[in-house]
């Protein structure tokens, strides 16, 4: 499924250092705290329509939908993307691809063993080929290779251009072992993550030098080692074709050919209907679209529901009619014209149903996940109050049945940053910040200083709060003249018209806003889909004059809610003891010891929770937005304003609103999905963003430049690595640094929750929910489509009607 928000090329950089842009948006129970064993949980099926291979018919050509023409076919470099990825998989070799349960998996077209010989002094990986693995050229797969792929991508020679891969900076030599199908890898430091390295793997022809890793293996790849091999690119056609390795040793693959082509997600529903694509991602309107087909095609011939001229009334019909066959010739002009096009519209889409009949949508859950970021470089967010309350604000079950129920999916909130349900180590942590709770949200909030009278406050002459805070103080007070200035000229009017403004002058004193950009956000919600609320997009939640939405009133001195004088420190160590209670990490104990004697007091599940004593305000929905020294609490939340990203701007106007309860104004701001990423995510250029990051088998190496503690670079900038929320502790750090290098697997995952549960803790990253998985097929196919965390089996796809695996790639359905 193609989705905005999901960093382009992020499998692979993941484990990188490189920057990166945007590609297309994109499992247990929400709960408080939970046991300190690992949850059993299960995940997705795949859905693939498996077949034996002796059911699936030789011969034919697949065509595989991809976003976009690869910018590169050398998956280490910064422009990698999923098409690269994709292509790559048939080709060359993966040594540990993934299995249906996210763990990686020996692959024995390509070893016989791997595994860990020697620990002391030094950590020793001897692995054992596959004695029939070879290139495309004749040439067995050996030690040359490996050694060839660690020099380019260690990092010691600058000369190889490339997105920097982890973990083959920690080896120490490599050399071939008692023979030539053996390879012993030695490491200067223990790595626990060794599986990821060498996949997929490069020929020392590409690896070996500067030249052909930089330029030469971006448009072709001579020789290859995988089912299948590269017969052509063609720019001008939009295709990567592959045809079968007549040297592969394992199962042949059952399809002569296997094309890759370009389409836009725009473009999938018609590709489809037209016959030229056999495999593609959709998103919801086309998967409901081929369900309508489906249905329809059993309805005997009836006429159709849906589609263009389905909501004609029969009197909108009449009249139609009338004005077609009327004395007034224009009219009559003007409406046979709209009959004929609606006419041809509605043959055109009836004939495109009829083609979606020969698809299936096959669906389960994306190996990737959704999370709302929160930027904690500056301005309100930089309080970890302010982010611990945008958290438990969130329900995060509805987030997800808004997304998943409706396709027929599990929905259920995902509960881990570093593992997927149903992986093995996954485990619910969000106890270490607490469940929904809008009451603890408002609290923090007060605590923070954010306050319903807050608002009318005059600006303090002190430094407290953010340079983001302080940068609007002079444009405020001018706007506070303005306002005083209209109100006497208000005053000045009869008294039947005061009464009929009372409210929306009462509304304008305490919010500060006056009539002009009241008119501009009216705009902006009004063209919510228009051109130009695409290209500016914005829209201030709280500030729409929703109907029945009452008047912000003015508050009165007395009714300031405060904040106990309680100190920051004493709620990080709070906090501090609430994720070591979650996630069993005693190393804490003794800083959570001493917390004072108030904080220890018990009450209510693990969370984070304002100090005892702090008074919640009233619901924002009867007293409007909070504010501090004279302005509003109000977080800039951007979103992609492409076709194919409806769903994720659901979510998060449902985010909005949910803010908007605890006091929360959010100004909502639309961005073209090809900017989203680079413009404004990678940049910091936003308070709130929703993005994706994908599943892996390997979180200690993986999750760590995410959420590792931004360092200060010597221009006073922050290298935030790929931790775009730029929140982060050492002891977060610390732990990723103790679980790479731990060879015990059950206590590296132990490690990895440890972090997880300060990542929560942190509340700079807040998981929302497994992204949904939307794959239509041709029905005759076999081994293709959702298929969840597993790598597909290339040479295992194929036709099982053996009339079908004959016909030409782009007939007609």
């Amino acid at each position: 499924m193609s989705h905005v928000g999901v960093p382009r090329g992020t499998v692979r950089k993941r484990r990188s250092l490189a920057l990166l842009t945007a590609g297309v948006l994109t499992i247990p129970a929400l709960a408080g705290c939970s046991s300190d064993s690992e949850e059993t949980s299960r995940g997705i099926p795949q859905d693939i329509a498996p077949a034996a291979r002796d059911r699936v018919a030789d011969g034919s050509t697949v065509n595989w939908a991809v976003d976009a023409m690869p910018t590169t076919l050398n998956a280490f470099q910064a422009d990698a993307d999923s098409a690269t990825t994709r292509i790559t998989g048939a080709l060359l070799p993966t040594l540990f691809p993934m299995d249906a349960t996210g763990q990686p998996k020996l692959n024995p077209d390509y070893l016989e063993s791997a595994k860990i010989i020697e620990r002391e002094p030094k950590q020793v990986v001897l692995y054992k080929l596959n004695q029939q693995a070879v290139w495309s050229d004749g040439r067995e797969i050996g030690a040359p290779d490996f050694v060839a792929q660690w020099r380019a991508l260690s990092g010691k020679d600058s000369a190889f251009w490339t997105a920097r891969n982890a973990g083959y900076e920690r080896i120490q030599k490599i050399e071939r072992g008692a023979d030539d199908l053996q390879v012993r890898v030695t490491f200067a430091k223990p790595y626990a993550d060794w599986r990821s390295l060498f996949s997929p793997l490069y020929p020392k022809e590409v690896t070996g030098s500067p030249d052909t890793f930089n330029d030469g293996a971006r448009t072709t790849l001579k020789n290859t080692a995988g089912p299948f091999q590269l017969k052509s690119v063609s720019k001008a056609k939009g295709t990567v074709t592959l045809t079968r390795n007549p040297r592969w040793w394992g199962d042949k693959a059952k399809l002569d050919t296997l094309v890759f082509r370009a389409v836009a997600p725009k473009d999938r529903t018609k590709a489809l209907a037209d016959g030229t694509v056999h495999v593609t991602d959709v998103d919801s309107a086309t998967a409901n679209r081929i369900a309508l087909a489906l249905r329809d095609g059993k309805n005997g011939g009836q006429s159709l529901t849906h589609g263009p001229g389905a909501d004609l009334t029969p009197a909108a019909a009449l009249r139609s009619w009338a004005l077609a066959h009327g004395s007034d010739e224009e009219q009559a002009e003007i409406a046979q014209a709209a009959r004929e096009k609606t006419r041809k519209a509605v043959a055109a889409y009836g004939a495109e149903q009829k083609a979606l009949r020969s698809y299936a949508v096959r669906k389960s859950l994306e190996p990737a996940y959704t999370q709302l970021a929160l930027n904690g470089e500056s301005g309100p967010l930089a309080d970890d109050r302010v982010r611990r309350a945008v958290a438990r604000a969130l329900d995060r079950q509805e987030l997800a049945e808004t997304v998943l129920k409706p396709l027929g999916l599990p929905a259920k909130p995902l509960g881990s940053h570093l593992a997927l349900a149903g992986q093995p180590g996954y485990k619910d942590g969000s106890g270490a910040l607490g469940d929904q709770n809008t009451e603890e949200a408002q609290a923090l909030l007060a605590d923070a200083g954010w306050t319903r009278g807050g608002v009318a406050e005059k600006p303090k002459d002190t430094k407290a709060g953010s340079e983001a805070e302080k940068k609007g103080d002079k444009e405020d007070e001018e706007k506070k003249g303005t306002d005083k200035a209209e109100d006497k000229d208000e005053k000045k009017t009869d008294k039947t018209d005061a009464d009929a403004d009372a409210d929306k002058k009462t509304e304008e004193k305490a919010g500060g806003a006056d009539k002009e950009e009241k008119k501009s956000d009216q705009a902006a919600i009004g063209s919510d889909d228009s051109a130009a609320s695409r290209a500016e997009g914005l829209y201030i939640v709280g500030q729409d004059n929703k109907p029945g939405a009452r008047p912000v009133q003015a508050p009165a001195a007395s009714s300031a809610v405060l904040a106990p004088s309680r100190t920051a420190a004493v709620q990080s160590l709070a906090l501090l003891r609430q994720a070591s209670a979650v996630s069993g990490d005693t190393s804490a104990a003794d800083t959570a010891a001493k917390v004072t004697a108030q904080d220890k007091q018990s009450g209510g599940a693990p969370g984070a929770y304002a100090p005892m004593g702090t008074a919640a305000p009233a619901p924002a929905s009867v007293n409007g937005p909070l504010g501090k020294d004279g302005k509003t609490l109000t977080l800039r939340f951007v979103l992609p304003s492409g076709p194919g990203s409806q769903s994720l701007r659901g979510v998060g106007e449902r985010i909005a609103t949910m803010l908007e309860r605890i006091g929360i104004g959010t100004e909502i701001t639309k961005v073209p999905d090809e900017s989203y990423f680079k413009d404004h995510i990678a940049s910091g250029d936003y308070d709130l963003a929703l993005y994706s990051w994908p599943a892996t088998a390997y979180p200690a190496t993986d999750g760590r430049p995410i959420y590792a503690k931004p360092e200060p670079a010597t221009d006073g900038s922050l290298l935030v690595e790929q931790n775009y929320t730029r929140v982060g502790t050492d002891h977060i750090d610390q732990l990723f640094d103790q679980a790479v290098a731990e060879l015990d697997e059950k206590a590296a995952r132990e490690l990895m929750k440890q972090a997880d549960a300060r990542i929560w803790a942190a509340a700079g990253s807040i998981p929302l929910f497994q992204r949904p998985q939307l794959v239509a097929v041709d029905k005759k196919l076999a081994n293709v489509g959702a298929f969840g965390f597993a790598a597909p089996r290339y040479q295992d796809i194929g036709f099982t009607d053996r009339q079908a695996a004959g016909s030409p790639a782009d007939r007609k359905k």
